[in-house]
């Protein structure tokens, strides 16, 4: 496909070329969403540069490594647009960590840190257990797969060193674990 045919394509459309190993149709969606998400990063970061372009960088890694948790009930802008609040967050959170004690002992001030709402930490909840739900009906090559490289964040290398498989083995046997807990998700929600 040339790259003028992905302009046109929606982000759903792109997530699953994506998904199926597409690096233009990720490309694509980085170019879409990268200006967006480096205005609101900087804008957090009180025009930091540095702080807003390794925000960027963090936001487009956890959107690729977590690419097939996405819910296309959502707008794939809400979905990037939350991973972004959350990597800020998560650098706040690490910044206020790496304070010594004697510097907060001294008096100085630790910033507040947003926290999620009480009904965004229950819907996460709610997904999180439904999820797990789902995983658990899955066959167990497939889920021990897929909570190698969903949950564990392992590459597909990693996977088929420690399974001992072919790397395109593994490949497949994670797309078709996708499928199916996409269809037991869709399925639970009906």
């Amino acid at each position: 496909m040339d790259v003028e045919k992905y302009i046109i394509l929606s982000d759903a459309q792109l997530v699953v070329l994506s998904l199926d190993g597409d690096s233009e149709a990720f490309a694509t969606l980085f170019r879409r969403y990268r200006e967006e998400i480096y205005s609101l990063c900087l804008q957090r970061t009180s025009g930091n540069r540095e702080d807003a372009d390794d925000l960027v960088q963090e936001t487009f890694v956890k959107v690729y490594m977590n690419l097939a948790k996405y819910d296309p009930k959502y707008t794939f802008g809400q979905w990037i647009y939350t991973i972004a609040r959350n990597a800020f967050i998560d650098l706040k959170r690490r910044r206020r960590d790496e304070m010594s004690i004697d510097m907060i002992g001294r008096g100085a001030s630790v910033s507040p840190v947003f926290d999620e709402s009480a009904d965004e930490r229950i819907i996460s909840e709610q997904h999180s257990a439904q999820i797990a739900r789902c995983m658990a009906r899955l066959p167990e090559k497939y889920r021990q797969m897929a909570e190698m490289r969903f949950e564990r964040e392992m590459s597909y290398e990693e996977i088929a060193l420690q399974m001992g498989l072919p790397i395109g083995t593994v490949k497949t046997q994670i797309h078709r674990a996708r499928e199916r807990l996409c269809r037991l998700i869709v399925e639970n929600d009906n």
